[in-house]
C-alpha cells in the first residue's frame, strides 16, 4: 500500500483540551498526538455514520524515514 501525506493541519488547543488528548493517547497506547487526533477524528466520523475509506494505520506509516529493520517500505 502506498501512503501519501495529505494536507497539514495546524490548530491551537486549550490546556485542558491538550491534557484530554494526551490522556486519550496514553490510555489507547497511541505513539503520537497526531495518531491520537487521527483516531479521534475516525471515531467522530464513525459516530456520525461516516466510514473512512482508508483502513486504520499506524502513525509510523506516515513517517518520512524508513525503519532500520525495513528500508524497503514493505511490511
Amino acid at each position: 500500500m502506498t501512503l501519501t501525506r495529505g494536507e497539514r493541519l495546524q490548530f491551537m488547543l486549550a490546556r485542558d483540551e491538550l491534557e484530554a488528548l494526551d490522556d486519550f493517547r496514553l490510555k489507547q497506547r497511541l505513539p503520537t498526538r497526531a495518531a491520537a487526533v487521527r483516531e479521534l477524528f475516525r471515531l467522530g466520523m464513525a459516530a456520525q455514520g461516516i466510514t473512512m475509506a482508508v483502513p486504520k494505520q499506524k502513525s509510523g506509516a506516515f513517517g518520512i524515514l524508513k525503519s532500520p529493520m525495513n528500508r524497503t517500505g514493505t511490511e
